[in-house]
């Protein structure tokens, strides 16, 4: 549960009224998927620095992003500028965290869940049939001129997103998660954003690369299936289907497997659900904690049998509940 709890701080760390002039003869409403395409495809085609600031709840983060991409190929290296110190490379599933104050650097291979700014990774087909597209108008951000849409979720399971995308290249400059009545429960946005910048791949690689005077750590996680592992997913909740699902090895105990992670996701919003097996000694204060939530981050745990459940996403608490209710064990 430590090891889970932390992972969720971290989660929740890192990730006004504004006046939207609308055009004056807007064009026809977008389809969904090629407008998610357009999105997924913008990365690969520029190079960018930007600051960008999160805002969730209370909390605000700012950080540094170079992204520079070659061919298929992408790079990106993120500097956290509050907070811990941090620097983070990704390049494509092969993510290396610096950590300077600790001398200490976490190597290791993550699959990416299509987070701000890229969005999404691969867009889903089935998006549509849980979101409508809204064209909203036009607005600047960051000196850039942007489109503004609006993705409205057809039931209470989800919610909403309002997206800003840059006009030629349909890079998303913008992005604010909604609730209820278009509330706004988290804000990830560009403060500046230079494109074509003058940095070359090769310049992130080998900094990416070089881990002198560092300690390496390299934690390793076996994939797995939801029913691999001997789970079930009863009802569920539509839309939300696993799309990953891991099984961490500790390499201090003999590799002895740890907490399992399955991650749902109904192609935009995406939940962890972590099971381990139930100690006493330490889970029976975490009901605390069974209603946390910052921003669109919610948590919920559940106790089933001789096993602890802990979900955590963007999505509603009751989504949360319904995923973890919706598990069953079969062996």
């Amino acid at each position: 549960m430590k090891r889970i709890l932390s992972w969720v701080s971290w989660w929740l760390i890192g990730t006004c009224a504004l006046a939207v002039q609308p055009s004056v003869a807007l064009a026809a409403e977008p389809d969904v998927a090629n407008w998610l395409m357009r999105l997924h495809d913008a990365p690969r085609q520029r190079a960018y620095v930007g600051t960008f600031v999160v805002s969730a709840g209370n909390t605000m983060s700012t950080s540094r992003i170079w992204h520079v991409c070659n061919g298929s190929q992408q790079i990106e290296r993120v500097d956290a500028l509050t907070g811990v110190r941090r620097s983070t490379f990704r390049r494509d599933d092969s993510v290396v965290t610096f950590w300077p104050d600790s001398r200490t650097v976490v190597r290791e291979t993550r699959e990416s869940l299509g987070l701000f700014p890229n969005l999404l990774q691969r867009p889903d087909a089935n998006i549509g049939r849980f979101y409508r597209l809204k064209r909203i108008g036009h607005e600047r951000v960051a000196g850039i001129e942007s489109e503004v849409v609006q993705l409205e979720p057809i039931d209470a399971l989800r919610f909403g997103y309002r997206v800003w995308t840059e006009r030629q290249s349909g890079l998303v400059v913008k992005l604010q998660t909604l609730g209820a009545n278009a509330q706004v429960l988290e804000q990830a946005a560009f403060s500046e954003l230079q494109f074509n910048t003058p940095l070359a791949f090769h310049q992130l690689k080998v900094l990416m690369e070089n881990t002198q005077g560092y300690q390496v750590h390299s934690p390793s996680a076996r994939k797995t299936t939801v029913a691999q592992e001997g789970w079930a997913l009863g009802a569920g909740v539509p839309g939300f289907m696993p799309v990953r699902c891991y099984r961490g090895v500790d390499a201090a105990d003999a590799g002895v497997d740890s907490s399992l992670q399955c991650i749902f996701s109904d192609g935009l919003a995406s939940v962890s659900v972590f099971v381990e097996p139930f100690d006493a000694s330490r889970h029976v204060r975490v009901d605390a904690h069974d209603n946390l939530s910052m921003g669109a981050t919610y948590l919920r745990v559940r106790r089933l049998q001789d096993w602890w459940l802990t979900a955590v996403g963007e999505a509603p608490g009751s989504t949360l509940t319904a995923l973890l209710q919706a598990l069953e064990r079969k062996k």
